[in-house]
């Protein structure tokens, strides 16, 4: 589905077609990512879950740092179809080594689809995203936004309620009688909001007040992904070493001081500070996600890893999405009061402070 529904992105007569093939493209995107983690979660030892986890926010860090880049090659050099059009053999390749490697497990006992939970939860999400993103236009849209997050907030809590008392709710919410888990994912879905906001403001500010292209914009907040990656063969032996606190700790005031710098960077700034930055705060990131990632699942019995890994996911999404809309609405705001430039600045502090929160 995904694959299809890319090329029917790129062949898209008009704005209305593309809106639906992109609503399809979500939808087999949000199908991919638990799946994919809950056959790591079952197959994986106990022994081995940390190792394991450690891989499979890999995707999740990588593509908001690479998107810059290639998007800007793909404009630059080529058309926009070509954004849907790479995806094509990637879907193919992994289609096929998806039908090469997973097991065929037989089907377990199914249970009824809980058709209201999901028409609830859809609209939930997407009417606190389409409220954020209404948000980031101006205040001439702020109480249509404020509107349409109230009501999904509103629609968030009947979906709690649902979700707690039906028979057969679309995903069971008791992993968040699980003290871990309920305080990983409350502090991690901060840290997502930061995931999804440090590399577009970084791409946007060099952009906008460096005045470089696209290319090169890219290119320096790549290396938030070579951090990511770099870092990532010693993140068990940082955690081993330190233990969860300290290597958390770590990991936050790597994210802070990295953010508190950028805010400090000029126009005269030589491009290789800059990109040391985004390393650091890279690393610092993929250390961090790691070791949320080892304590969510650690208390969780198997037999409930499928909805958490649900909810999880769902939580993760949402904190991602929204924190590109948060720091817009907040840069929007400080442009009220400051210069562009130092608008852009005190928004790199906000995503610092928030990450120590």
């Amino acid at each position: 589905i995904f694959t299809f529904s890319s090329l029917a992105n790129a062949l898209a007569p008009n704005f209305a077609i593309l809106l639906v093939t992109r609503i399809i493209q979500g939808i087999s995107g949000s199908l991919m990512t638990p799946t994919a983690r809950l056959i790591v979660l079952e197959k994986a030892p106990a022994s081995q879950l940390l190792k394991m986890v450690s891989y499979l926010i890999w995707p999740a860090l990588i593509a908001p740092a690479i998107a810059p880049l290639v998007g800007g090659l793909i404009v630059t050099y080529w058309s926009w179809q070509w954004i849907f059009l790479i995806n094509i053999p990637i879907g193919l390749v992994i289609a096929l080594i998806g039908i090469k490697l997973i097991d065929n497990d037989p089907v377990k006992k199914t249970t009824p689809f809980d058709l209201l939970g999901f028409i609830e939860i859809s609209l939930a999400s997407g009417i606190i995203l389409v409220g954020a993103e209404l948000a980031t236009h101006g205040k001439n849209y702020w109480l249509s936004a404020f509107g349409c997050i109230a009501l999904g907030v509103i629609l968030a809590l009947m979906v709690f309620g649902h979700l707690k008392k039906t028979v057969h709710p679309l995903f069971s919410i008791d992993a968040l009688k699980i003290t871990s888990f309920r305080i990983c994912e409350t502090s991690g879905s901060v840290l997502w909001l930061c995931i999804g906001a440090l590399p577009y403001i970084l791409t946007i500010f060099l952009q906008t007040i460096f005045h470089w292209s696209a290319v090169k914009a890219g290119s320096c907040v790549l290396f938030i992904f070579i951090g990511n990656i770099g870092i990532k063969p010693f993140t068990n032996s940082i955690i081993r070493k330190l233990g969860y606190r300290s290597a958390l700790l770590s990991s936050f005031g790597m994210v802070f001081i990295t953010s508190i710098a950028l805010a400090l960077i000029r126009t005269t700034t030589v491009p290789i500070y800059i990109m040391f930055l985004a390393l650091i705060s890279g690393a610092g990131r993929s250390l961090a996600l790691t070791n949320y990632n080892g304590l969510n699942f650690s208390e969780i019995a198997p037999k409930d890893r499928n909805s958490a890994n649900t909810l999880n996911v769902v939580i993760m999404t949402l904190a991602q999405g929204l924190g590109i809309s948060l720091i817009t609405v907040v840069v929007n705001l400080l442009q009220i009061f400051f210069a562009i430039t130092t608008a852009y600045e005190l928004g790199f502090v906000f995503l610092g402070l928030l990450i120590i929160f």
